[in-house]
Parts: structure tokens; C-alpha cells; sequence
């Protein structure tokens, strides 16, 4: 059984994110979504719109999501990847090469994002 993880804040959940997870779990047979806390957030000068619980209710009902676990550092992916005995580690491609220290752990793959939309310009055209 081949496990795969992936992180994110998963806030203003839209048909990207779910292109992504989707793509994710085609990778292997199990998907681990490791879901930004509120203080994490905090530290990456981010507001979700969404708090974690309620955000988690939503990527938990997602159907290629098997577990949903917290996010509550930069530094916890390798302690992650050994815990949930991770095989591949996803992360959309905007963040290509910075979590290449896990090759020594598990392979890395970078998945192309989808280009018509993002949370941060969703977010920031219903600020307006």
C-alpha cells in the first residue's frame, strides 16, 4: 500500500484544491492531508475565513481524503512522513524544490496547480 501526504490551509475549499487532492490520491492508495491549525496560520501571517475544526469537517468528507491530521509547524514533516509511514510527499508546484530535504525519506512530487483560480484571489475579490 503505497501512503501519500500533502499540506495546506484548505480554506475556501474550491475546484483546485479538489483537482489537487484528487490527483494526490492517484499517486498511491491512501491520502494523508496534514491541515494548517489556526495558530499555525498565525505564524504564516495568514487568516483563513474557515477555523480549523470546521475546515477539517470539510476536507474530511472529501472522498480521496483517508485521514486528516494538524499542521501545527514548518518542522514536523519528517517526524510526519515516518509516523504515517509515507511513501510520497505532494505539494502544489509554486512550492517546487523547498521540501526536497524529504528525498532522503520518501519521494517528493510537485503537482502543477490549477491556473484559473486561487484561494488568495478568491479571498481578496470578495474583500472588495
Amino acid at each position: 500500500m503505497k501512503r501519500v501526504i500533502t499540506y495546506g490551509t484548505y480554506d475556501l475549499l474550491h475546484h483546485g484544491h479538489i483537482r489537487l487532492l484528487q490527483r494526490a490520491k492517484d499517486l498511491g492508495d491512501y491520502l494523508v492531508v496534514a491541515l494548517s491549525t489556526d495558530p499555525f496560520n498565525a505564524i504564516k501571517h495568514k487568516s483563513s475565513l474557515y477555523k480549523y475544526k470546521e475546515r477539517k469537517i470539510i476536507v474530511e468528507s472529501i472522498r480521496y481524503v483517508d485521514l486528516v491530521i494538524p499542521e501545527k509547524n514548518w518542522n514536523q514533516k519528517i517526524s510526519d512522513v515516518k509516523k504515517y509511514s509515507i511513501d510520497i510527499f505532494v505539494m502544489g508546484s509554486d512550492w517546487t524544490g523547498e521540501f526536497d530535504f524529504l528525498k532522503e525519506y520518501c519521494e517528493v512530487i510537485y503537482l502543477p496547480r490549477t491556473p484559473e483560480i486561487s484561494t488568495s484571489g478568491t479571498i481578496r475579490r470578495l474583500r472588495k
